[in-house]
């Protein structure tokens, strides 16, 4: 039951998104291997992209599927994949086996590995690493430089301002995020 809220909690922020900022936006991406895709790789996607190997954007707001899944700018909606890559900022759910956002993550990530520069809502992976988290981090390892949340896992670190700067099974902070 909260997945199918978190799944309507992520349709009502793409139903929400703001247009992306590319030369083109299109409806639906179809990718074997960047650039052997419909649209380049310099235009924005505003609904579906499926990439059987590796789809590259600018940005996607909707629904993205594939082996690698690559945003340079910002992505917005649900992500599902082997390995999902935003250069920019991410908003919604990120699904993959290896999870990358370069910029602000908001959202809840699910992998083997996850990580984000600065985070806020919920890291869910077998590692999870960011600079700056704000939330909920559940993995075997949980790494955090700043964190305003707890951290629940085997190895628990928070390198500024935690309650332990290495703890296991449960670490917490109220940090300056």
């Amino acid at each position: 039951m909260k997945r199918l809220g978190i799944i309507w909690g992520c349709l009502a922020i793409i139903g929400h998104a703001e247009p992306a900022y590319a030369q083109s936006e299109h409806p639906v991406q179809l990718a074997l291997l960047n650039p052997v895709q419909l649209f380049s790789d310099t235009d924005a996607i505003r609904g579906v992209r499926f990439s059987l190997l590796y789809g590259k954007n600018t940005a996607v707001s909707g629904f993205d599927l594939g082996l690698v899944n690559h945003t340079t700018d910002a992505f917005r909606g649900v992500q599902f994949g082997g390995v999902g890559v935003s250069n920019g900022d991410f908003t919604g759910w990120q699904n993959n086996w290896v999870n990358v956002v370069q910029g602000a993550f908001e959202g809840l990530q699910i992998g083997v590995v996850s990580t984000a520069e600065t985070g806020r809502g919920v890291q869910w992976s077998g590692v999870n690493h960011s600079r700056n988290f704000r939330g909920l981090q559940v993995a075997v390892v949980n790494y955090a430089r700043q964190l305003d949340g707890v951290q629940i896992g085997l190895i628990n670190i928070i390198r500024e301002g935690g309650m332990f700067p290495v703890f296991p099974i449960v670490n917490w902070s109220r940090g300056a995020n």
